[in-house]
C-alpha cells in the first residue's frame, strides 16, 4: 500500500483509537509543534518572501475609525497569516500521529502474521496399515 494513499485513508478514515491517540498527541506536543513552526519554520520561509512576518498577513475589511463619543474602534482585518500558521501546525501534527499509527499498525501486523505451527501429519488409512504390515513381512522373510 502506498505512503500516500495510507496516509489518506488514515485521514479519512479513522477509528477509536486512532481517534484517542490524536488526541493526547496533539495535546502534548500541540505547543512544540506551535513553537516549531512559528519559531524555527516561519521566519525562514518570511525572509524568503520578502522579510514578511506571516503573523502580520492580514487584510484590512475595515479601517480603524473614532465613534461619535470620541473612542477608537478597532480595524476589522482577516488575519490569513496566522491561519497559514495554525494550517502547517496541523499538518505537522497529523503526519506525526499517522506516522505513530502506522508503526502500531505494523507491529499489529507482525504479531497477527505469525507462523502457526506447521499440521501433524494425517494418520495412515487402513489400506496404508494392510501395506505396511505386508511390506514388513516380506522384510522378515
Amino acid at each position: 500500500m502506498g505512503f500516500i494513499k495510507e496516509f489518506k485513508e488514515f485521514a479519512v478514515k479513522g477509528n477509536v483509537i486512532d481517534l484517542a491517540v490524536g488526541v493526547i498527541i496533539g495535546g502534548a506536543f500541540g505547543k512544540i509543534v506551535s513553537s516549531f513552526v512559528n519559531d524555527i519554520i516561519m521566519p525562514p520561509i518570511g525572509i524568503l518572501l520578502g522579510g514578511v512576518d506571516f503573523k502580520e498577513l492580514s487584510v484590512v475589511l475595515k479601517e480603524a475609525t473614532t465613534n461619535e463619543a470620541g473612542e477608537a474602534v478597532a480595524a476589522v482585518t482577516l488575519n490569513y497569516g496566522m491561519f497559514i500558521q495554525n494550517v502547517v501546525d496541523f499538518v505537522i501534527i497529523a503526519f506525526v500521529i499517522f506516522l505513530a499509527i502506522k508503526g502500531v499498525n505494523k507491529m499489529n501486523r507482525k504479531k497477527e502474521e505469525a507462523p502457526a505451527p506447521p499440521p501433524a501429519p494425517p494418520a495412515p488409512t487402513p489400506s496404508e496399515k494392510l501395506l505396511e504390515e505386508i511390506r514388513d513381512l516380506l522384510k522378515k522373510q
